[in-house]
This record gives C-alpha cells, structure tokens and sequence, in this order.
C-alpha cells in the first residue's frame, strides 16, 4: 500500500515545513487545535486565513481535507507524484489527501522514557465538520480517546519486550519504542497493518509489526509488557462489522481471550494492560465474571471499572460510531441489537481498565474496583505502584512497626466543617496524583500520617501519639495497622528510600 512511498523523505518534508505538533499548536493556536480534536475545522481555517506557505497547505491538506493546487503542494512535498494513490489523490489541478497523517507528540519528565516528536497515518475521518459518512469495513481508526487513555494508562519503564496487540494505526507502538528494546504489533486487519508500518517508518522506526489474530502471530514469543485497546464492541453476528472495534466474538468472549491469552504470553514480572468492556447479566457480579476470567491465569490483577452503561446508552454510542444517525437503516439495527443482548442476558456494560502481572505468587492478589472518580493523568505510574504496594503492604505486623514509612509529598490534607466551628467535621487526606483517592483520617490516623518523613519508624509513632491521647499504645497499634496497610496499598506511604 505505502511501498513507493520513502518514508523518511516524506518525514524530512513535513519537519522542514513544520508540519510538527508544536508548530501547527503555535500556528493555529490552542483552540483550534482544540477544534480539530473536535473534528470541527472552522477555527483552523480562521487561524490560517488566506496564508498559503507550505506549513499552511500541508494543515489544509492533511487535516482539512482540502485541495492544494499541485504547484503549491509540490513546493511542500516535492515528488507529489511519488505519493499518488498510497498518499495522495488527484483533483482535476490539485491534489487532495488520501489518508490522514496527523502531527503527534509526547513529552515525558526528565530522565523518564516516552517522550517523542512525530506522526501517525490513518484513514480520512468520516465525520469532519458534523459529516457522518459510513467508513470502510476495514477503516483504520487515528487518534481517539481510547488510544490516548491506553496511552496514559501504560506503565513507562524500560522492559525488553513489548506487544502492541490490535495496533491499528501504530500509536502505541510509538511510545513503546521509547522504553521497550524490542517491539512487535500485531492486528489482524492487513490494513491496518500496512498503516503501523509506515507510521513507524515516518518515525525512523522499523516494527515488527505481524498480521494474525488475537495472540496468533506471536504464539511463541514471551513479553515484559502487553498493551490492548482491543476491538471490544458487543454487537449482533448479522451486519457489516467495523474491524477496529468489532471482533466478531460473542459477547464480551474477545476481551476474555485477550486476559486469558495476554497472561500466557508474559514473561516472568511481565504486565499485561487492557483497555476494554465486558458484559453485566442479573444473575453475576462484573467482579465475579472477570475473576473467573483471571483466576486461573494465576497472575495478580488490579480491574478498574470506570463507566456502566445500560444496553440503550452502549449501542446508541456505537451506532453512532458507524454513522448510521439518520441513516434509514438506523431503527432496524437498534432493535436488532435490543434482541441480540436480551439473548445473551446482557443488562448493561461496564466499561474500564484491567492490568495483569505475572508475580508468580502462591496466592495471587486480585482487586476490582468502581472508580468513575476523576483520576490525574498520566496513571501509569499509579498501576506500577499498586504493584509495587503489594509486597509492601504484605509485611508482618513487626515489620510495618519497625518500617520508617514516608507519606507522599503530593497529599493535601482538607479540613470540613460548618461555617463557625472551631474543630473540622472531617478531615480528609487526598491525593493530587494516580488515581486521586481520598481518605477520612481521625485524629490518630491524621497524626501518625502527619509525622510520617521517614525519619521514625511507626512503633516510635504509634506510642507518641498514645502518650499524646492518653490511649494504651498497643490497642491503639492494633486498631492502626489494618488502615495503614489499605493506605500503603493505596499509593499513600512508601518505604523510605
């Protein structure tokens, strides 16, 4: 599809044009861009007004979908006859794009991997300006909010190998190559795979990007991290399906295979991350239908259910994903969906994030969760310290007391009460980082978290306190260690050092 394509003159063209991510922000300004992510375009064009440089044509081109006249685009991209059909398309004395490449950025703290500057190709978005055209079966999806969550989700330390598994369009594993020595995409749609290919060329990257389904075109290979976006959507057997988001599966059985097959291949320590639906029925718990999913897979698990959805709400999002608002057909489907969940007892769906770790521990942990609450992105770091708690919070009682914990630095302690009180009502700690949880703390919980530097160990703290209160220092200790475990498992006090 992209084989007369020279990816990296094409790379070099765009740098040169700056056709960057920072530089189309500064160009059109933040609203715009904004706009854009909206799928709308009229900011842009104000932003551009009637400039015609090569930076300009090439945000029209590839981002409004506009015709460039041919002597102009030439100037941006030179050989545009070299691009014809893979990139571009021609308009009687122009040319107009054939696919989108969007300018894509990510930074990351210093010293920490991530951070990288350049572009992902995809399929021309059916829905620019209220547009809702059909796409192809096997449209290739750009950037969407389920790629930049997995993106935020994923936890960024260096690892030896790592799976993008239903790649699409490459974006993942872009940020991949930024802390994985060795890559390997796979998707089943060859499409699709053409695209990851050359967005990694763009990149300067050369994947290993394989076609397959599921965990087939790696069947024998291990790995240090696993991440999915896969194509979850439940919907009926009958009607054209969209291949990024529908795999043809029953019910939620796609995303079981993904946890199920995702487990096997990891490698001792390894993670798998997934960002996924599964299906909610009146006579299971959604707890209970991912653990029967997980616990024979023996690897730790920390599932988080963020949204539910009742049937009506789920398939109104999806067929208006497909562009069938308006469409004559669009009553017939709804129905034929209805009917489709009521035969597979689905009464709603629950929508999340779900991370496996092989710790290959005699008695795995596992942990669902609602948590709809607002979270601080990035929370990579929130699902590598929940891995990391666990051992932590697993000491004995001698060991907790004899530990010199350390509170983070990033909790804010707030204090509630009515207007003219002297004393709070509550205070709470909570945290401005990972997934933003907040704790009611008494007054000795508050003081042993207060004193909590690193600097004393927890027994020293604990007896403080009780001469303080005037309290029996061991009750106290008892009745202290169980809520300090669940907030050394909640991310709130680490190990000094």
């Amino acid at each position: 599809m992209f084989d007369n394509v020279d990816a990296p003159v094409l790379a070099q063209r765009l740098r040169d044009a700056g056709y960057t991510l920072e530089a189309v922000v500064d160009r059109i300004g933040p609203a715009a861009a904004d706009a854009l992510a909206r799928n709308t375009t009229l900011a842009a064009r104000d932003a551009l007004g009637s400039a015609t440089d090569a930076q300009a044509d090439l945000i029209r081109l590839f981002m409004l979908h506009d015709v460039i006249p041919a002597q102009r685009l030439e100037q941006a991209l030179g050989d545009v006859a070299g691009l014809a059909d893979a990139v571009l398309e021609s308009r009687g004395e122009g040319w107009r794009a054939a696919i989108e490449i969007r300018p894509y950025a990510a930074t990351a703290d210093p010293g920490m991997p991530g951070a990288f500057d350049g572009w992902v190709a995809h399929d021309l978005l059916p829905t620019l300006d209220g547009r809702l055209d059909r796409p192809r079966p096997d449209y290739v999806l750009g950037l969407s909010p389920a790629s930049s969550t997995l993106a935020q989700m994923t936890i960024r330390r260096p690892v030896g190998s790592a799976l993008d598994l239903g790649t699409g369009c490459g974006v993942q594993s872009l940020h991949l190559a930024t802390h994985a020595a060795r890559v390997v995409a796979t998707d089943l749609n060859p499409r699709a795979v053409a695209f990851a290919r050359f967005t990694g060329a763009l990149n300067g990257l050369d994947l290993d990007v394989r076609e397959g389904s599921l965990y087939e075109p790696v069947a024998h290979d291990g790995f240090d991290l696993i991440v999915t976006n896969p194509p979850y959507v439940m919907s009926p057997p009958s009607g054209e399906r969209l291949v990024y988001r529908e795999g043809g599966f029953t019910g939620d059985a796609l995303v079981e295979q993904v946890v199920r097959g995702g487990a096997a291949r990891l490698n001792p320590g390894g993670t798998l991350q997934v960002l996924g639906n599964w299906a909610m029925a009146k006579d299971e718990s959604w707890q209970d239908r991912l653990a029967g999913w997980i616990r024979p897979t023996g690897a730790d698990a920390l599932v988080l259910q963020r949204e539910r959805l009742d049937v009506y709400e789920y398939i109104e999002v999806w067929l208006h994903d497909a562009g069938l608002v308006g469409d004559p057909s669009y009553h017939a489907r709804y129905r034929e969906w209805l009917d489709y969940f009521a035969a597979q007892g689905i009464t709603g769906v629950g929508m999340g994030w779900i991370m496996l770790h092989r710790a290959d521990r005699d008695e795995p942990d596992l942990t669902f969760e609602e948590w709809p609450h607002a979270v601080v992105q990035p929370v990579g770091d929130a699902f590598a310290a929940h891995q990391a708690s666990i051992e932590a919070e697993e000491v004995d009682d001698d060991a907790l007391l004899a530990g010199a914990w350390v509170l983070d630095s990033r909790v804010d302690v707030e204090m509630l009460g009515r207007p003219g009180e002297a004393d709070p009502e509550h205070v709470v700690y909570r945290q401005r980082y990972g997934f933003g949880r907040a704790v009611e703390v008494d007054t000795a919980l508050g003081a042993v978290l207060g004193a909590s530097d690193g600097e004393l160990d927890t027994g020293t703290l604990i007896n403080a306190v009780a001469d303080i209160l005037d309290a029996d220092a061991e009750a106290l200790a008892d009745e202290l260690l169980p809520r300090l475990r669940a907030l050394i498992r909640q991310g709130y006090l680490s190990r000094r050092g």
